[in-house]
């Protein structure tokens, strides 16, 4: 019903547009019309005598100002005749780019986004983000290679500027040029110079991170108790029931005080309680069958042999590391290097989301501020909402939805909308799309979606989409009264800083340079839930041992004891008083004496005699 009721709403608005077109074609043919008529004399009758031809106009009436004269510079205009500047080659008219520049003429800080695009780009229309609804969060989407990551490098070196950190993934390593000047060249000064933008390279202070130390930056890593069952199963690939069960086992940790820091502890446990020792356990915690923990126990087991240890340990990161500013106020840039996306990309997804739920759960309500506290940039979004759970995708939402109140602005970076879950898709107050592909019908399909995603406006979106050049989006924003601003074709901003990645050296002279690399560099094995159950494993080992041992030693005296007594009957056969015929070990054995010292023996052996 919604498609038809979309589609009857398109067919409504491009019979305005033709309406409108054939109106405007109508005033132009009469005003031509009337400036024919104004400013030809009467041509005589062919009867007429020359005496009696009317007589000419004295004065001329002026053209009707709904429809001015269009300017010909190949023709001479008289002196103070009313000229139209000659018509645009874009799709909108004079009215609605002015109503595009009056929607993006905010009166607070705003960030850059560029020049409107309407055949030609008009520097006197700039496209802005206010900088106190950067925090309403942002969608930056289209097609490989169409600029995304360029416009990611805008907005972070604006933001900087502003004194807002930034944290972004740097995934093929292209961000960490904004930390070097860019280089000027005649192309580009001309680009910018044609939207209005004065360029002047510059870098921006950067800290590089690697998740888990597989790289140049400053390890980052978490511990597998404050990463959660909900988002340690969607890295595992858990369905409904594993993940319960394993939520399970976390509160089981916490109720023994085991420490989870690392993959091993959590194995170690749940080897534990799927062993003869354990088994009880796992009884009395309910809901979780031997199977189901064996399936949890592969994956884990699976997942740690793909390299995923070096992700969990300690020490872990403190996300307020993230927000920190320089002694002149600019926000310092947080790139994380993410090589290896491409063979974990649940993990590397999940692990950003826990680096928003930490935030979340860290920071303050501060409701709405003049500019964001940190603004997190999450690349390759799509990856995250791939086969997720219900839970999981309720999880997100709703730190999306509330933390805009703690003064953190997200952007997801994807290829398509369709990428993100309408419920989080409604958070976005702004959107840059850029170009947008239809080479098969699952394209045509996601474009129409996009197309319909978009306040109505005087484009074609689906021509226009198709048709974006490199650095050029479709905007719209959210303005200073949280309203959305005019749909508006935007050909974006150049970085400042390089659109080359920094050099390796560089980098690694920042990283060695930086306070957070004495904190983060090394990791720490401390005493977790691994140790203690291999001391719990060692103990029952040892009781089981002792106990053994315990068994053969009364076996054994209870056999001395019985080769005592019968040494005692067959050497009593000559009479009380005749010991001639004894043993005199077996006699002392037998006896009182004999007896008590061998229980003192084998209670001093097995260390219960009373001291």
């Amino acid at each position: 019903m919604s498609d038809e009721l979309a589609k009857v709403q398109a067919e409504i608005e491009a019979a305005r547009k033709a309406q409108a077109e054939a109106e405007a074609r109508l005033a132009e043919l009469q005003a031509s019309q009337q400036r024919v008529k104004i400013d030809t004399p009467p041509l005589p009758a062919d009867d007429a005598a020359p005496d009696e031809a009317p007589p000419v106009a004295e004065r001329f009436e002026e053209a009707p100002q709904s429809a001015p004269a269009p300017a010909d510079l190949d023709q001479p205009v008289e002196p103070g005749a009313h000229l139209e500047p000659a018509p645009s080659t874009g799709p909108l008219a004079a009215d609605e780019v002015g109503a595009i520049r009056a929607g993006y003429a905010f009166e607070g800080a705003a960030l850059e986004m560029g020049a409107l695009v309407n055949g030609e780009a008009d520097p006197e229309t700039q496209v802005r983000i206010p900088l106190g609804m950067v925090n309403r969060h942002g969608l930056i989407a289209g097609a490989t290679g169409t600029g995304k990551t360029k416009t990611l490098q805008v907005l972070a070196e604006q933001l900087s500027a502003a004194g807002v950190p930034v944290f972004a993934a740097d995934i093929k390593g292209d961000l960490s040029g904004v930390a070097t000047p860019g280089e000027s060249s005649d192309k580009l000064l001309a680009r910018t110079a044609g939207i209005g933008q004065a360029w002047d390279g510059a870098g921006f202070p950067v800290e590089y991170f690697a998740l888990g130390g597989e790289g140049i930056g400053v390890p980052i890593r978490a511990t597998v108790l404050s990463f959660g069952p909900v988002l340690l199963s969607k890295v595992l690939g858990l369905n409904d029931t594993q993940e319960s069960s394993l939520g399970i086992v976390f509160a089981y940790a916490d109720e023994q005080r085991l420490p989870l820091v690392d993959l091993k502890d959590l194995r170690e446990l749940l080897l534990w309680l799927t062993s003869d020792l354990g088994k009880e356990e796992l009884k009395r915690l309910g809901g979780i069958s031997t199977q189901t923990a064996g399936v949890i126990l592969r994956e884990i087991t699976a997942f740690s042999e793909q390299g995923a240890d070096v992700f969990f340990g300690e020490p872990e990161i403190d996300t307020r590391e993230l927000m920190r500013t320089t002694p002149d106020g600019r926000g310092v840039i947080s790139l994380l290097e993410v090589p290896g996306v491409a063979s974990q990309p649940a993990l590397f997804s999940t692990f950003l989301m826990w680096l928003l739920a930490d935030l979340f759960e860290d920071l303050p309500e501060v409701g709405d501020i003049d500019k964001p506290k940190l603004v997190f940039f999450f690349d390759e979004a799509h990856l995250l909402f791939k086969d997720a759970s219900k839970d999981f995708l309720s999880a997100i939402t709703q730190t999306v939805r509330l933390i805009r109140s703690k003064g953190v602005g997200i952007f997801f970076v994807t290829q398509t909308p369709k990428d993100v879950p309408s419920d989080v898709l409604a958070q976005l107050g702004s959107r840059v799309q850029h170009q947008l592909r239809a080479h098969t019908p699952d394209d045509a399909t996601a474009l129409r979606s996009t197309v319909r995603t978009y306040p109505r406006s005087g484009y074609d979106l689906e021509q226009v989409l198709t048709g974006l050049g490199i650095g050029e989006a479709i905007v719209t924003v959210m303005n200073e009264r949280g309203a959305p601003t005019p749909v508006a074709w935007t050909r974006l901003r150049a970085p400042q800083g390089s659109m080359d990645p920094t050099p390796e050296a560089a980098m690694r002279q920042t990283v060695q340079s930086s306070s957070l690399l004495p904190k983060y560099g090394q990791a720490v094995d401390r005493e977790s839930a691994y140790e203690i159950l291999q001391a719990k494993l060692r103990a029952a080992q040892k009781a089981e041992q002792d106990e053994a041992a315990r068994e053969e030693a009364e076996a054994e005296a209870a056999r001395l004891e019985k080769a005592a007594r019968q040494g005692r009957g067959s050497g009593g056969s000559g009479g009380s008083g005749q010991r001639s015929g004894g043993n005199v070990v077996t006699d002392f054995i037998g006896s009182r004496t004999g007896q008590s010292l061998i229980r003192e023996i084998v209670r001093g052996v097995f260390g219960n005699r009373r001291r």
